[in-house]
């Protein structure tokens, strides 16, 4: 089954709580078993900064379902968690990127893959760091990404 990268983050409401019910619902799928999940990493939020901090993880899949189809799915469960598209980058309940899924390759209005700006957000690569620590991104290494992102706020948040 080919393997997959997604991003998971949130600022509105039991954030953690809304992360591990995405990981319940999209496993629950049937078709998608999540292999390996990150440290929960707080971080200052990028693009619309009048907001509170976020949340986030790196989960590493195995998966069925197309590039496509599991955009799909990714979709419906941010849909499930209430998640609304108010304000570019702004607050949110839950938010599931498709980071990376395989060597596949897409730039298309609906999915692009990999995540277009995935080398420059702290929030994106040090928690893939923590679970692929070998991982290539578009010629890079994960590790040579994470060092030229020092100067982003990004802290591991204690298990609670």
């Amino acid at each position: 089954m080919p393997k997959a990268y997604l991003g998971l983050g949130g600022n509105i409401g039991k954030v953690k709580d809304n992360i591990e019910e995405a990981l319940r619902l999209l496993q629950s799928h049937g078709n998608l078993q999540v292999l390996n999940i990150s440290s929960f990493y707080e971080t200052a939020p990028v693009g619309y900064a009048d907001q509170d901090w976020f949340l986030n993880i790196a989960a590493e899949i195995q998966t069925e379902l197309s590039p496509d189809a599991l955009l799909t799915l990714c979709n419906e469960v941010e849909q499930q968690l209430k998640r609304e598209r108010l304000i570019r980058w702004g607050p949110r309940t839950i938010d599931i990127d498709i980071l990376l899924y395989e060597e596949y390759e897409s730039n298309t209005d609906r999915l692009t893959i990999p995540h277009p700006r995935i080398a420059e957000r702290a929030f994106v690569v040090i928690p893939l760091l923590e679970i692929a620590p070998d991982l290539m991104v578009k010629g890079q290494r994960i590790q040579d990404i994470a060092d030229k992102l020092n100067h982003q706020e990004i802290r591991k948040r204690d298990n609670d």
